[in-house]
């Protein structure tokens, strides 16, 4: 009897691990492959001069890649930066339809999953890097984008927790609603 209640717990938690392990497996599988394969655009974000300045130079040390920035400073400039660089512009996609980091990824994912981009490297301040990651672990991989992180050394802070989880949430909206709560801000007023 007693063999008999042991051998039925040995199959119940057998049916566990399988039930747990294998999804587990799964998406570490996705995890590891995703990790050795090369990305093949870069994704910058807007918001300073300084990460464009850092993707041009980035730019020259991988010149099979596009660069992709998202709401950074005007097309004059950003132009005039890549072109100091001795980068080609036709590498280069400048995007100003993003309000926020939320929007940098929403406006452009679906424009990176039909250009058949699956991995990028994602070009942010140290500081930002966080909340983008955040972000980036929702919004791009809706569409079965990974990122691999670039930090743009500066001197400030990294920004709250409660950012990164706000945007989180924001981000999680658009997956299920399409819409980002960007303009909530306008219409009850920055808080």
């Amino acid at each position: 009897m007693r063999s008999r209640k042991i051998r039925r717990r040995r199959k119940r938690l057998r049916l566990w691990l399988i039930i747990l392990l294998g999804p587990m497996l799964w998406l570490g599988q996705r995890q590891v492959s995703a990790y050795f394969q090369t990305p093949q655009a870069a994704l910058v974000l807007g918001g300073a001069a300084e990460r464009e300045r850092f993707a041009a130079v980035f730019a020259q040390q991988h010149p099979d890649i596009e660069i992709w920035v998202s709401s950074g400073t005007n097309p004059e400039y950003a132009e005039w930066v890549f072109t100091e660089a001795n980068i080609d512009l036709s590498r280069i996609k400048l995007d100003y339809r993003a309000v926020d980091t939320v929007t940098n990824f929403t406006t452009l994912v679906d424009d990176l999953k039909s250009e058949g981009i699956t991995r990028v490297y994602l070009i942010t301040s140290d500081y930002h890097m966080r909340r983008a990651s955040i972000i980036a672990q929702i919004v791009l991989a809706s569409r079965e984008i990974s990122f691999q992180p670039i930090p743009v050394p500066s001197d400030k802070a990294p920004e709250s927790l409660t950012k990164g989880l706000r945007d989180g949430a924001r981000a999680m909206l658009w997956l299920f609603t399409g819409h980002t709560g960007s303009t909530l801000s306008q219409t009850f007023g920055k808080r």
